[in-house]
């Protein structure tokens, strides 16, 4: 089954929100396990907060001890596994970009995190040398402006691509709604449109997301 890592070194990139997000929407229609290997254990204060998925199963306390273990368990039972993980060169997340089949690097559109999220995809190519295969990987924008492209980030994305950085066609905006989920608990289909700004939008933007990353899973999986 597909196993899908987030790592971000930098605090604030957006790796949770993206892991939460595209956990919740892949639960609509499949079974999904997030494992949580980022020491301050953000999905799981996420998922104390209730309202969880009848598809959708978080397992904390993941580390570099556990997680083959875990990853093997949560692929015998889950169609997908999403695996949050601090981005630095640790064990935990070598393991963790080692046994995914995509590796996601979330990233705001500024030259700093574009920076640190360099660190991010130094793991993923020495997992690539390791394994002598090179990981299927991208980065994904976040909190970006739904409205106006920034100069900023049109920098950002440019260099990347330079560089031969993957970049998602599809950025994750900056939104009421997915701030909210991290407030409420559950996902976007839980929250009333009366009390959240914009949910609609949210929810295309994350419909659309998902769909290229299940997209790229597809190619990856037919190779």
């Amino acid at each position: 089954m597909p196993v899908i890592s987030m790592i971000s070194p930098k605090g604030g990139a957006g790796k949770t929100t993206t892991a939460v997000i595209l956990a919740t929407e892949l639960a609509a229609s499949y079974t999904v396990t997030i494992l949580d290997a980022d020491p301050n254990q953000p999905v799981k204060q996420w998922a104390d907060l209730g309202m969880q998925k009848p598809n959708l199963k978080v397992v904390p306390g993941v580390n570099q001890d556990n997680i083959t273990d875990e990853v093997e368990a949560a692929s015998a039972e889950s169609v997908f596994v999403i695996i949050d993980v601090e981005g630095s060169a640790s064990l935990t997340a070598a393991y963790a970009v080692g046994m995914s089949d995509f590796v996601l690097v979330p990233t705001q559109g500024s030259i700093l995190d574009a920076r640190q999220a360099t660190k991010a995809l130094k793991v993923i190519r020495d997992a690539g040398r390791l394994s002598g295969k090179a990981k299927p990987h991208a980065v994904v924008l976040t909190r970006t402006n739904p409205a106006i492209k920034t100069k900023n980030l049109t920098h950002v994305a440019r260099q990347l691509n330079e560089a031969g950085v993957p970049v998602l066609r599809t950025e994750l905006n900056e939104r009421e709604a997915f701030r909210s989920v991290f407030a409420y608990g559950g996902g976007l289909s839980d929250l009333d449109p009366k009390e959240v700004a914009n949910l609609d939008k949210a929810k295309i933007n994350a419909e659309k997301l998902t769909a290229e990353i299940v997209g790229h899973i597809k190619e990856v999986m037919a190779k």
